[in-house]
Parts: structure tokens; C-alpha cells; sequence
């Protein structure tokens, strides 16, 4: 089973080389040889560039794609493109999940043949979040509320940072989602996955805060409530047609 891993960046150049490194040396110590690593850049305009380029010259199986527009959303989409792996999904660079589900994500891929997506979960019952500050933890629960009561989600978490499905669901996801280009894509594609009954394994995982974020949270915050307004509707919509 080849696996494709999407690490989308965006002026990494502190946790780019840091994020990669221990990602291949893991992969090494697991003896799983049977990957590639896509780094998809969505404008940095600092030195990640140029450290993209020599892990992939370090590293064979590490290769970089430049987009021209910025977002997890449209990153992870080009990812998937470019993607050759039976399953692919996308880790964040600062590893804050911790990287040991890496091998249970491909165990339980290898084995369990019906599980289509597994979802990353912060707030799952046997999920560890450790660092959380008290106001991401308020927005973060808000954004849940709000997604399961209106778009009615029932998966524990959207946004972990750790997805991964089998490469014929992702791809059908992709074509079916919108072209939102920011972090609600991720939600978005969730969503809809529940919505066309992909079995979906939400995955408690052990996490912990990154106090380096990029994250606007303000900007995120108003961009999430119009885009679950949009979902309402059009999931509403389709219910009445």
C-alpha cells in the first residue's frame, strides 16, 4: 500500500526541515518504505522555498509543489492532484498530532479494508490535547456546536490537522466539494464524506498546542460562519428537492 502524505505550508521556514526530517525518520524506524512526501507551498515569502528544495534533494521521496494561491483548502486540493499513494491525507508541518498515528493510520488502513477515511479527533473521549489556550478552546467548541447543530456533523472534530483516506474517496471528494481555498475546506470535505455515507473512523488522537501559529483567528472565525450559512443552505436545500 503506497501512502501519500500532504504537508501544506505557508512560511515555514522554522518548522519546515524539523517537520519533514522527523516524518521520514519515523517512516525509517517503522521500516515503511512505501511513501512519498508532497510539500505544497501556498505563497511563503520566506526561505521555505529554498529549504523545500534541499530536503527534497536530501530526501528522494520528499518532492515540492508551488501554488499561487494561499490556503490549507487549495493546497491540500493539489495535493490530492499530484497524489499517486492508495491513500493520501495531509499532517501539519509543526507535527502537533502526535506523529506515532502515523503507523496506526496505516495499520488500520492495511487491515481493515472498510474503513474509507479516518478523521483525526482532538476531543474524542480517549483523545490527550495538551497546551490548549482557553480562548481556541471556546472557538473550537463553538465551531463544533454550531457544525453539529446545523450542518449536523457527527464526527468529534473537523479540523485536527490529521486526515487521511483511500485515494479513490479523496479524489471523488475533491471534485465533489467546493473551491473554498482556507481552512473550511477541511471541514467541508468532512461534511460531505458523512453525507455520501463514507465509513469514516474518528481517531482520538494525542495532540499538542503549537503556540507558533500562523492561524488568524478572528479572520477564520467569520469565514467559518459563512461558509456553514452556505452548507445550511445548500444541504437544505437538496433535502427538499
Amino acid at each position: 500500500m503506497m501512502l501519500t502524505i500532504i504537508f501544506p505550508v505557508l512560511n515555514e521556514r522554522l518548522r519546515l526541515e524539523s517537520g519533514i526530517t522527523r516524518t521520514v525518520e519515523y517512516l525509517s524506524d517503522i521500516a515503511y518504505e512505501d511513501y512519498e512526501i508532497i510539500i505544497v507551498d501556498n505563497g511563503s515569502e520566506d526561505e521555505t522555498p529554498e529549504i523545500a528544495a534541499k530536503l527534497c534533494e536530501k530526501y528522494p521521496k520528499v518532492q515540492y509543489e508551488r501554488i499561487n494561491i494561499r490556503g490549507v483548502g487549495a493546497a491540500f486540493r493539489r495535493g490530492v492532484e499530484l497524489s499517486k499513494g492508495d491513500v493520501v491525507g495531509y499532517m501539519d508541518i509543526d507535527l502537533s498530532t502526535n506523529i506515532k498515528h502515523l503507523g496506526e493510520a496505516i495499520h488500520i488502513f492495511k487491515t481493515k479494508e472498510e474503513i474509507q477515511y479516518i478523521n483525526g479527533s482532538r476531543f474524542a473521549k480517549e483523545s490527550d490535547t495538551q497546551g490548549r489556550k482557553w480562548y481556541r478552546k471556546i472557538t473550537s467548541q463553538g465551531l463544533l456546536i454550531l457544525l453539529k447543530l446545523f450542518l449536523g456533523m457527527k464526527c468529534t472534530d473537523a479540523i485536527c490537522g490529521f486526515t487521511f483516506v483511500r485515494r479513490e474517496t479523496a479524489l471523488s471528494l475533491v471534485e465533489g466539494c467546493s473551491q473554498d481555498n482556507g481552512w473550511f475546506y477541511m471541514i467541508e470535505y468532512l461534511l460531505r464524506a458523512e453525507k455520501r455515507g463514507v465509513e469514516i473512523l474518528d481517531y482520538p488522537v494525542e495532540w499538542q498546542e503549537d503556540y507558533n501559529t500562523t492561524v488568524k483567528i478572528f479572520k477564520t472565525v467569520c469565514n467559518y460562519l459563512k461558509q456553514i450559512t452556505r452548507l445550511f443552505i445548500e444541504f437544505n436545500i437538496k433535502k427538499h428537492i
